[in-house]
């Protein structure tokens, strides 16, 4: 018999797989058009029927990636009104379990609760309350409009969150055992939300994969995004002008502006997204978001949840490989392109070349942005909080895919399948190959299990010792790792 659980705004009814009862698309927040398009997320309405929850919601409006991108991820898109809706695995609905909330990624403009890959089942199985979410991405979600609320993306993970708070005992979770994961875009919202007021309380542990506290732009660069894209559409940079624009328009719009930044890549016009990678992202606001993330971690804010935080080795390959990047950077391109993320020195270069003396110059730089996009956020964040002896938990994920004739290596995003114990889900052998692990991918989800139901991993915390675990061919702890790359960033990241 199919469950029917009551939530605050109405009864839903799920389907039960394999033992485990899954609840789709349940609407956490109205829906964000008409009148309430670019304004922060209202309740949902309540409904008086019993709501069929066994199909995934609508998904955000997106575009679809692009080729190489495409063939390394799947990303459902599923029409409807309302994206703001999330899924619940269960194990039972009348336990009292951890919880484990999963923020998808895609550069805050791409991904949903709905690809295959995010499934919680594995996660029900070993006794945690697997929640998924979607939220506004691109201009909906993130754009700076007069008007209109800041960050609204954030701010619906953040009701979303308190859904959970209202209505996850109901589908056998506790509502005092949160803990929110992210990767990528996810991870930097997890980083995000560490530091926002509004979400305060809604969780006691974080798991922020490929992504920490220092992904968010200045409210002015923010604001000469949002004025790009309201010129382009011939419209004013507010709620009220971009409201006039379909959605679909204004996805085509942004993207199109996305592709001119990349390439005019000038910091003097754009400021940080050059290096960032991302025209739309969190800004700091100065009320939603108050300050850069990792200076309000460094301050003391969220001591009392437990983070797991880490990186993948080769995360720079995915976008640099595939395209043809890395292959077109020569030796007299390198210098210029470290120095756009503050190596300036001709020393600095020198050591990152010392430390794979194999390397190509394009390897050489993806190391570099390696550091300052992932490895360095994910220091600074046990750095900040081994000061209020805060429990913090570093990894680096480092299997090598056979993918791109083995060039991809620990590449972005190839950890997800391991995490989620689904490596044989469709569309993951694109990054991870035909035959992956299977016992790391098990080490790997039993880790983030024990992190979510105890607040320990199972390795010491970062500490004075600054402890990592390492996921490879063989899992080991090793302490201080390149300490020589990490000091060229004193001072500059």
């Amino acid at each position: 018999m199919n469950p029917v659980v009551e939530t605050t705004r109405g009864r839903v009814r799920g389907a039960v797989v394999g033992g485990t009862a899954i609840f789709k698309g349940i609407p956490y927040a109205a829906a964000p058009f008409g009148d309430l398009r670019f304004a922060a997320p209202e309740p949902a309405p309540k409904w008086d029927d019993v709501r069929d929850a066994a199909e995934f919601g609508p998904t955000a409006p997106k575009a679809a990636y692009g080729a190489p991108f495409d063939r390394f991820f799947e990303d459902p898109a599923i029409p409807g009104e309302n994206p703001l809706n999330l899924n619940v695995w269960t194990p039972g609905v009348d336990a009292s379990l951890p919880v484990l909330v999963w923020i998808h990624g895609g550069a805050f403009v791409r991904g949903s609760s709905a690809v295959p890959l995010y499934d919680g089942a594995n996660f029900a199985r070993d006794g945690v309350v697997f929640v998924s979410i979607n939220y506004r991405l691109g201009a909906e979600g993130f754009a700076l409009l007069s008007g209109a609320p800041a960050n609204r993306g954030l701010l619906d993970q953040v009701a979303a969150l308190e859904w959970v708070r209202d209505n996850i005992a109901a589908f056998g979770g506790n509502p005092e055992a949160v803990t929110i994961v992210g990767e990528s875009a996810g991870g930097m919202s997890v980083g995000s939300l560490l530091a926002m007021p509004s979400a305060e309380g809604l969780f006691r542990r974080a798991i922020a994969q490929s992504g920490a506290g220092h992904s968010v732009m200045s409210a002015d660069t923010a604001r000469k995004v949002s004025g790009a894209l309201a010129e382009a559409l011939d419209v004013e940079p507010t709620r009220a002008g971009l409201s006039t624009i379909d959605r679909d328009k204004l996805v085509e719009a942004q993207e199109a502006l996305v592709a001119r930044i990349r390439g005019e890549s000038d910091p003097a016009v754009w400021g940080e997204i050059p290096t960032h990678a991302m025209a739309f992202e969190p800004c700091i606001d100065g009320t939603v978001l108050p300050e850069l993330p990792i200076d309000r971690i460094a301050a003391g804010v969220s001591s009392d949840v437990d983070v797991l935080v880490g990186h993948n080795g080769d995360e720079m390959t995915l976008f640099l490989v595939p395209t043809g990047i890395a292959d077109a950077v020569d030796d007299t391109m390198l210098p210029a392109l470290a120095a756009s993320y503050g190596l300036t020195e001709s020393a600095a270069l020198d050591t990152y070349r010392a430390a794979r003396p194999e390397a190509t110059p394009g390897e050489v730089l993806m190391h570099v942005v390696r550091d300052w996009m992932y490895r360095i956020p994910v220091v600074r964040v046990a750095e900040a909080r081994s000061a209020f002896d805060a429990a913090t938990y570093v990894y680096r994920f480092d299997w090598k895919s056979p993918e791109c004739d083995g060039r991809l290596g620990a590449t972005h995003a190839l950890d997800i399948g391991f995490v989620f114990d689904n490596l044989r889900v469709s569309g993951n052998s694109a990054l991870a190959g035909p035959n992956p692990p299977q016992d790391l991918a098990q080490r790997m989800h039993q880790a983030w299990v024990t992190f979510v139901t105890t607040g320990a991993p199972g390795w010491a915390p970062y500490g004075s010792a600054r402890t990592e675990m390492v996921f490879g061919d063989t899992c080991a702890t090793a302490d201080d790792v390149e300490p020589d790359l990490r000091a060229l960033w004193d001072g500059i990241r």
